[in-house]
């Protein structure tokens, strides 16, 4: 193979040719030091002189085009040309110079079009400005500004995409093209809301900073819409054709340019929130009205600034104002109390004592309810700007916040301090949206994560130890008067009338789980959960009222009230397992063993029952508290309540129990080897029973050093537990036990079985001996 060249005998050029480009239609186009530009055709000859220019050119590229039916675009027949003085120049095919652009102070030696260089129509910045979203033709580009970073790109409208917007705070997208419609995404491109066609094309649209609405422009209209889409009103103009909107930095005005040259401008009113019987609506500016449906009264607040946030819970109405942040009491609306605010609030959170307001400015800050200050919680990293009701939760105990720059990572901070409380909870996976449960102390607070694949997870906050409540979750709430979870899963309401079940006994949260079927459809949103209603706002702006069992709350009344004969006679009354369950986990976390036995026994959960009066019969409260700890699946907990009680032998055979044999081992080596036979003896009869060989190095070895004498180790169990009966305090929690252990072969249950505290009795010598 070889090239077949030839050159032209004349060329027109009179100096160096500096660079040659080909158009589509297959003519050479060249550039040289003599300051002029020729046109040529295949064969090699010189069809035209195309311009000349003051300075010599050093580089020529035509417009790309990747296919021959793009041929007939308008930037087909341009060109750019680079010259010697700095400048470039963009030119079409007959020479007319459309634009120069002084570039640089030196030459231009080289420059290239980009091959996928379109038309932008709009762009915005992502949250933590790292991405770029922008439209081009039909399409939607993410662009992260890190060149290792892969683009997203995908098809967002029928017709070109004219307006995009980015929100930093609910990290969603809206976008409206020539298609007359109004669109919303995710941050990974999954639409979550389309509209109806409209009458004509969408111009502008914008989001509020808050993250709560956006506005919509069109043709002499505009609309007002829900962060998930659905439209609160559509208000007619006179403005023409609606080009841009622009929301005010607090979010509570927006103005307009009109086609006309009109500019109209607009304040949100008639915001509307409830909690129980108040309703508190906006009527304008600087006025709510209170209503309360019970009495059938209504009141109005005037304010001297304009009202920007207002959160309404917990017997309390908090009202930010641009200078003041006032709080009322549903029993008082004529004396509030008022506070100073030295920068617009961007976000009001409440819990049942206390308040958080979030402001640029001062960043954290808890109040009470009287108006007096806590704390202004601060950590490394702190953004106070990006922070919504997903990503703070607070309660009386805790406030829990998502880092900002680590998404895995949830804080929580003292209420009363500001500083951080333990360390911080380290996830697989990114969180999304985060709450803490209203009721209880801090060791007994929880909290409840979706992570960024909709799986809804709830863990302790002294410790992680997550686990999977659902899939596919949209969001999650607890209830404000009782410990009572809430979720929209898979187009479905599931309560948890009690969530804390995996803590206590996990195979009682098949009791107490309820899916309700309300048609609630895609992308609907927790609004309210007080009492046994629940308020849902599906993705068309329909409010839904769902209600769920009473008995449960009034249940957890008389356990908070340690009213426990009043609870299990309601439990009695009513006969529905899920009000057993409720009793049986309530009293088990409140070690309230004869309620829980009498519970147990109502579920038919034999198994727990005997394992129940097992530990009823146990001598020492120490024994008592390992063996309910693990039964909660605290194995290594248990095992450090009777090393510190000094229990050797019960932490010793609560290990052969889990067959953890090196770790029985292990602790039989470390306290004077007392019960190093002890060990063997059960693995040896262990073995016998699984007809196993031994295999562990370390039983090997010390079974050829130690003699078994099986009297003897009897004797010494014997021995521990009359100095066990001889302790202070040592006192059985009933006369006599109402069951018996049988004394037979080593134990067959498994791991699982002992983990969680149960058998299928009957349990042998080992726990025999530990009795």
């Amino acid at each position: 193979m070889r090239l077949a060249l030839h050159s032209p005998p004349h060329s027109p050029h009179k100096d160096l040719v500096s660079a040659v480009g080909w158009n589509l239609c297959n003519e050479l186009y060249t550039c040289s030091d003599d300051r002029t530009i020729w046109r040529w055709n295949r064969g090699g000859e010189a069809l035209s002189k195309v311009c000349t220019l003051e300075a010599c050119f050093t580089d020529i590229h035509w417009y790309p085009s990747m296919s021959q039916r793009q041929r007939s675009g308008a930037g087909t027949d341009i060109f750019v040309a680079a010259c010697t003085d700095g400048a470039f120049f963009i030119m079409s095919k007959g020479g007319r110079e459309e634009k120069r652009v002084e570039a640089h102070e030196g030459a231009v030696i080289s420059l290239r079009w980009n091959f996928e260089e379109q038309a932008v129509y709009a762009v915005a910045w992502g949250p933590d400005s790292d991405q770029l979203l922008f439209s081009s033709g039909r399409n939607l580009f993410i662009k992260p500004i890190q060149s290792s970073s892969k683009q997203l790109q995908w098809e967002g409208h029928e017709g070109l995409v004219l307006k995009v917007d980015w929100n930093p705070i609910n990290n969603s997208i809206i976008s409206a093209g020539e298609d007359c419609r109004y669109k919303v995404w995710d941050c990974y491109g999954r639409l979550l809301f389309q509209s109806p066609r409209a009458d004509y094309t969408i111009t502008s649209l914008a989001w509020c900073p808050s993250g709560d609405v956006f506005a919509v422009g069109s043709f002499n209209y505009i609309i007002l819409c829900d962060k998930t889409g659905w439209p609160y009103g559509k208000e007619k103009l006179n403005t023409g054709t609606l080009l841009s909107v622009a929301w005010s930095l607090d979010g509570t005005q927006l103005a307009g340019a009109g086609g006309n040259g009109t500019v109209v401008f607009g304040q949100l009113v008639d915001k509307r929130i409830e909690w129980t019987r108040i309703i508190a609506t906006l009527e304008n500016h600087n006025r709510i009205r209170i209503q309360d449906i019970l009495s059938e009264t209504a009141e109005g607040l005037d304010f001297r600034d304009r009202v920007i946030k207002m959160s309404l819970g917990f017997q309390h109405l908090v009202v930010a104002t641009a200078t003041q942040c006032c709080i009322y009491s549903v029993s008082n609306w004529s004396t509030p109390h008022i506070l100073d605010v030295k920068d617009t609030v961007i976000l009001v959170k409440q819990c049942l004592r206390y308040f958080l307001l979030v402001d640029c400015f001062t960043g954290l800050q808890l109040y009470t309810y009287g108006g007096r200050h806590l704390s202004n919680p601060k950590f490394q990293g702190l953004r106070a700007e990006s922070f919504n009701h997903q990503n703070v939760s607070l309660s009386d105990n805790v406030l829990a916040v998502i880092d900002h720059n680590d998404k895995k990572v949830v804080r929580f901070l003292d209420i009363n301090s500001g500083k951080l409380v333990g360390d911080v909870m380290r996830l697989s996976l990114d969180v999304v949206e985060i709450a803490l449960n209203q009721l209880g102390n801090l060791t007994d607070q929880k909290l409840v994560f979706v992570d960024s694949n909709r799986d809804l997870f709830i863990t302790p906050i002294n410790r992680l130890a997550a686990f999977k409540l659902a899939s596919m979750v949209e969001n999650s709430m607890w209830n404000d008067v009782a410990d009572v979870l809430v979720a929209v899963a898979d187009q479905r309401l599931v309560v948890w009338y009690y969530p804390h079940a995996p803590t206590v006994d996990r195979d009682l949260l098949q009791y107490v789980k309820l899916t309700k079927d309300c048609h609630i459809g895609k992308n609907a949103k927790l609004q309210s959960f007080h009492g046994p209603r629940c308020m849902v706002r599906r993705a068309d702006g329909a409010s839904i009222s769902a209600h769920v069992s009473p008995y449960p709350f009034l249940l957890f009344e008389h356990v908070a009230a340690k009213q426990w004969d009043q609870a299990l006679r309601l439990c009695r009354h009513v006969k529905d397992n899920l009000l057993w369950a409720c009793l049986a986990g309530t009293s088990m976390a409140a070690k309230e063993l004869n309620m829980a036995e009498v519970a147990y026994a109502a579920l038919d959960e034999v198994d727990r029952v005997h394992y129940i009066m097992y530990v009823k019969g146990l001598l020492s409260e120490e024994a008592r508290q390992a063996e309910l700890t693990l039964f909660r699946r605290r194995p290594e907990e248990a095992e450090s309540i009777l090393l510190q009680a000094g229990l050797i032998y019960r932490a010793i055979s609560l290990n052969i129990r889990l067959f953890n044999w090196d770790r029985a081992l292990e602790l039989a080596l470390l306290y004077k080897k007392t019960h190093l036979d002890t060990v063997l003896w059960y693995r040896q009869r262990y073995l016998q029973s699984t007809k196993y060989e031994e295999t562990k190095p370390q039983f090997l070895h010390f079974a050829q050093q130690v003699v078994i004498e099986a009297e003897q180790i009897k004797a010494k169990i014997k021995e521990e537990k009359e100095r066990e009966r001889r302790r202070s305090g040592a006192n059985p929690l009933q006369a006599k036990p109402m069951w018996n252990i049988s004394h037979r072969e080593m134990p067959t249950l498994s791991k699982a079985g002992f983990m969680s505290g149960l058998s299928k009795l009957d349990y042998n010598e080992l726990l025999s001996s530990t009795t």
